[in-house]
């Protein structure tokens, strides 16, 4: 079928090569990799792999060469067991030797000593790897994956191969390696000495497990509190964002849809603490429903609100939406033809739409409780703000770590207590799915008109969703008229002098200078994640299909490594990348690609979850017929597969580049002066009590979010299925 099978590890073996002698090697210290590159033959710091190896006495470097001239013997062999054992040679040897000793250097122990000695202090003063470095393993792995094809695993697909273990070595280096660093300190006792026992004197205690609260005690301790909490936020977001899905592709008409939609998706696009602030000013000890039952009722304020129903609420505002983007591709997957079936057999349309329609939307519902259990037992923004004395393991870790006694310990311990809930929840959302089959798209024309919701549903969804999406406006009109008053509580007054304070143009003497105080954090923000949000979804959507379409060996473990970024509070996500990528071989910390990768990897499960339940619809026959035409598994993936993601795409792109441009525990501590991002500006001046300024910026991001929203959904375009558009409700009722 293919005249040439050694084409593609040909490329990758010159692409390899080519690392070694065009590019730096090593990371470029304040500039840019492509500015030194008429200096890869000179210094120790800007010269190319063959250099830094042979002039520069790095003699580790030459095995990724010798790898590579291993895998280049193999292209001489018939495809096939004998070859591929070349080709895994080759890649074994150069992406292990490379990567081990890169590892040893610096690292203590007698294991290390014999290492460091040999090389001296070349071992000790060796940068960061940089592009070349990159490359050359990149080149080392994919090497590797077409060993394994060879070998007969994954059918002996290339491009499964490659994707498999491309992925995993990301997931192992990006997540696995940063969160078991981190979590490791739960074993250490308080000498640094390593104790199982560590671990278990840290949680094992009244203040994590205890259930005073169910014999008449003032609370429970927060483990309980945060998996009630976090069931409670996952029940409701999963029910919300059904509804609103629902709602928007088979209830409201063309005129509501497009409103419907972007009210829905308003709070997926507000920065931190916006949503807590607007309940505050609405149901606060001086808000505005607390000043209303003292005037009309007497009754006087009190902190009602505060603690987990504040809490919760909050937190429903913030995670529905999530749920409503990935229920919204599933609503829009079920196939009409399934529903025109059940009726044509005279089911109405109330039994149709419980027997049928509902039960083919279980991949999408246990997909949004899972994120939205995720979302919220990680979250801590919300909990701080309006949580009250309502403690949960989030605030807890939160406070272990920035707090004024640094308990990296205590963090990592309470950690682990948020990983197991979420492996229980991935386990238990397995097992209600199993092996059951969901699919609705086919490659059969379906051209079959939606079922019109029964008329209890639809009476449903409008006396919960429309009262839902006014209260959003309500509070967000609250939240955000801070931003256009002086001072709020005090001076009423309209003003825009918050807005010229941040976002202030001026004509200087070289032309127009930008000099608001935050076009600095803006613009480094913005490029920051658009660089993510493209590669989020890529990844996201590749590691999705190779879920859905391809049985390996520890697909499970792949699968919960992906999501376990998710699992992992994103101020210990932050920790664990300061821990892990400060030192060489991956020296990270300070620089854009520390955040941009942060970015990627915490946001991936939601790309992953989303593709996932899309995978779910389409029938594998799809694949298998552009297979017979002699289609690759590239190209069935990009030509035939991906039009009919696009909703997951647009789920995958929107969520992780809203989450980029407005998510702060994550990365807190990785910012710098050099690439202070929008939200770590905003919770400087609510630190220095600026409200004004810091909902006026939040007020302008959201508007460009809402217009990057617009052109992702532009760009991308929807999803063709040759449908024909549903008749009005009324006019369906007549026809029963």
């Amino acid at each position: 079928m293919n005249k040439n099978p050694n084409k593609a590890i040909r490329i990758w073996l010159v692409i390899g090569l080519l690392s070694y002698i065009a590019l730096p090697w090593y990371a470029i210290q304040d500039t840019a990799w492509y500015s030194v590159l008429p200096q890869i033959m000179g210094g120790a710091e800007t010269a190319n792999g063959l250099v830094q190896a042979i002039v520069h006495g790095r003699k580790w470097l030459l095995l990724g060469l010798i790898g590579m001239v291993v895998a280049a013997a193999g292209l001489s062999m018939p495809p096939g067991r004998k070859q591929s054992n070349w080709f895994l040679a080759g890649g074994v040897i150069g992406f292990a030797g490379l990567l081990v000793s890169g590892f040893l250097i610096g690292a203590k122990g007698w294991s290390f000593e014999l290492f460091n000695a040999q090389f001296g202090e070349l071992a000790k003063n060796q940068f960061g790897i940089g592009i070349g470095a990159f490359i050359a393993l990149l080149s080392l792995v994919m090497i590797t994956a077409f060993g394994v094809a060879r070998r007969g695993y994954f059918k002996g697909d290339l491009f499964v191969a490659s994707a498999v273990l491309g992925c995993t070595v990301l997931l192992v280096l990006f997540i696995a390696f940063p969160v078991t660093k981190a979590l490791y300190g739960a074993f250490l006792n308080e000498e640094g000495q390593w104790s199982i026992t560590a671990i278990f004197s840290r949680i094992g205690n009244e203040r994590v497990w205890g259930l005073n609260c169910l014999a008449g005690g003032v609370r429970c301790g927060v483990a309980w509190n945060t998996l009630f909490l976090a069931l409670l936020t996952a029940t409701s977001t999963t029910i919300l964002g059904t509804m609103m899905a629902l709602m928007a592709e088979r209830s409201a008409g063309p005129r509501i849809q497009t409103p419907l939609r972007v009210v829905a998706l308003l709070p997926i696009i507000t920065p931190p603490f916006v949503v807590g602030l607007g309940l505050i000013l609405l149901f606060g000890r001086a808000g505005i429903v607390n000043q209303f039952l003292e005037y009309a009722f007497g009754i006087p304020p009190t902190r009602w609100f505060y603690g987990v129903l504040g809490v919760w609420v909050a937190q429903t505002f913030a995670f529905t939406p999530i749920a409503f983007m990935i229920m919204r591709g599933v609503v829009q997957g079920v196939a009409p033809s399934l529903e025109e079936a059940a009726q044509t057999l005279r089911a109405d349309r109330k039994k149709t739409f419980f027997t049928i329609t509902l039960p083919l939307l279980k991949p999408g519902l246990a997909n949004a409780f899972l994120v939205g259990f995720i979302e919220s037992i990680a979250d801590f923004g919300n909990p701080v703000v309006v949580g009250g004395q309502y403690s949960v393991l989030s605030t807890d870790i939160f406070f272990a770590i920035v707090g004024a006694q640094y308990d990296q310990g205590r963090a990592a311990s309470l950690a682990w207590i948020l990983t197991m809930f979420a492996l229980l929840v991935f386990a238990a959302q397995r097992a209600l799915l199993g092996k059951q089959n969901y699919t609705t798209v086919s490659g059969k024309g379906d051209a079959g008109i939606a079922m019109t919701l029964p008329d209890g549903v639809r009476r449903t969804l409008n006396a919960v969703v429309y009262p839902w999406l006014a209260f959003t406006v309500i509070v967000y009109l609250f939240a955000f008229a801070g931003g256009f008053v002086q001072t709020w509580g005090r001076d009423y007054t309209l003003t825009l002098n918050h807005f010229k304070t941040a976002f202030a143009l001026e004509w200087g003497q070289f032309g127009l200078v930008w000099a608001g105080t935050a076009w600095n954090s803006l613009l480094t923000t913005i490029k920051l994640a658009g660089l993510s949000a493209p590669m989020t979804a890529a990844v996201g959507l590749l590691i999705a299909y190779l879920l859905a379409r391809t049985e390996f060996r520890g697909q499970g473990l792949f699968e919960f490594a992906a999501l376990l970024a998710f699992a992992i509070p994103g101020t210990v996500l932050g920790v664990s990348y300061i821990l892990a990528f400060n030192v060489p071989p991956v020296e990270l910390t300070g620089t854009g690609l520390i955040i941009v990768l942060c970015f990627m990897f915490r946001n991936l499960p939601v790309g992953v979850r989303a593709g996932t339940a899309a995978f779910k619809q389409l029938d594998k026959s799809l694949d298998e017929a552009s297979l017979m035409l002699r289609a690759s598994t590239a190209q069935t993936l990009f030509k035939v597969v991906l039009p009919l993601l696009k909703p997951a795409l647009v789920a995958a792109l929107v969520y992780s580049f809203v989450r980029a441009m407005t998510t702060v525990s994550a990365v807190i501590f990785l910012v710098t002066a050099e690439n202070e991002l929008a939200t770590t500006y905003i919770i400087g001046r609510v630190g220095n009590g600026d409200y004004g300024v810091a909902l006026a910026y939040c007020t302008v991001l959201i508007i460009l979010m809402s217009l990057a929203i617009a052109l992702i959904q532009f760009l991308v375009g929807e999803r063709k299925l040759g449908r024909r558009k549903a008749a009005a409700p009324s006019i369906a009722v007549a026809a029963h």
